[in-house]
């Protein structure tokens, strides 16, 4: 009920303006979103290489319903990897894109629209000497996005993919991706999906999650582990063990703000550890649904707020 409620909270105007004039919100904001600027991303970067931490940044916007928002964003992301370029970060540092974001809503012509976006960010990536991962969106457009990214890898075979574990059909769709090389990030899911596309009950989430890390750990894939739960990290740390991965073939994610301490140390362990750097004039949607996500997120936030207040 409360992930259902959170969601719909994402989208509420009303919400979203409470939240976006508390004095007291907008601090607390800074921790989980590097800002609305490329110079605040290349601040925030710039602090995670110093701790080091990698990064995957993402422009904050989706369902992009005119081909002029869909350019803008194409830009800035040409702009940010620029940036990145300049400052000496793309060792470290890559992109993330949604392809709701670059054309992949706008009537027929968006899966076209949407790949030629996305192959020309991958253009710019490649010649700064960095990657891009596309990230996945709700059930809906799965079979879309997969046929983008196919197309992508054609050109450019490091560009990564995401896919989710609550969803019933991600084990098979890790089989099928999890070939040599093949950068796979694996997350539980921020959406809220129904019963006959996705499991529902945490604990089943949570087996699911276990099931396609054990596949892509043991597979020739590049797994991208995103999760901040403790026993899942343990568990995906024994399993590269046990099947003789190095520290240098994986690496875990998370998202910036959440358990910056839990970051630090498994990178002084010698992991990669990629932090999820979100920014943009979009961030309320965004955290609404990180809280979806984990109801353990909301608190934190909401200790943040008192601690801030």
């Amino acid at each position: 009920m409360l992930r259902e409620l959170l969601v719909s909270a994402s989208r509420s105007e009303k919400l979203e303006h409470l939240v976006s004039t508390s004095p007291l919100s907008r601090g607390v904001v800074k921790r989980f979103v590097a800002g609305t600027t490329t110079a605040d991303v290349i601040s925030t970067v710039q602090g995670l290489h110093d701790n080091g931490l990698l990064a995957s940044v993402d422009r904050l916007g989706e369902d992009t319903l005119d081909r002029a928002a869909a350019d803008a964003t194409v830009s800035d992301y040409k702009d940010v990897l620029n940036a990145l370029s300049s400052s000496g970060l793309t060792g470290t540092a890559e992109v993330s894109v949604k392809l709701s974001a670059v054309g992949q809503a706008l009537g027929a012509d968006g899966e076209k629209i949407a790949l030629e976006n996305g192959l020309a960010i991958c253009a710019v990536a490649k010649a700064v000497g960095t990657t891009v991962t596309f990230d996945m969106e709700d059930h809906t457009t799965i079979d879309s996005t997969l046929r983008i990214l196919s197309a992508i890898r054609s050109e450019y075979p490091s560009a990564g993919g995401v896919l989710q574990a609550q969803l019933l059909r991600t084990e098979d769709d890790v089989a099928a991706y999890s070939y040599q090389d093949s950068r796979i990030r694996l997350c539980k899911g921020a959406y809220a999906e129904a019963s006959d596309v996705a499991y529902v009950e945490r604990i089943e989430i949570d087996k699911a999650y276990v099931r396609s890390m054990r596949n892509l750990i043991e597979s020739t894939a590049y797994p991208m582990l995103a999760t901040h739960d403790p026993r899942l990290i343990q568990i995906g740390q024994a399993l590269a063990l046990s099947s003789g991965r190095d520290k240098s073939s994986f690496e875990f994610q998370m998202l910036l703000g959440v358990r910056p301490e839990e970051q630090l140390r498994l990178a002084e362990l010698g992991h990669r550890v990629r932090i999820y750097v979100p920014y943009g004039q979009q961030w309320y949607p965004y955290l609404m649904r990180r809280m979806a996500e984990k109801p353990s997120n909301l608190a934190l936030f909401l200790r943040s707020l008192i601690s801030k207040g």
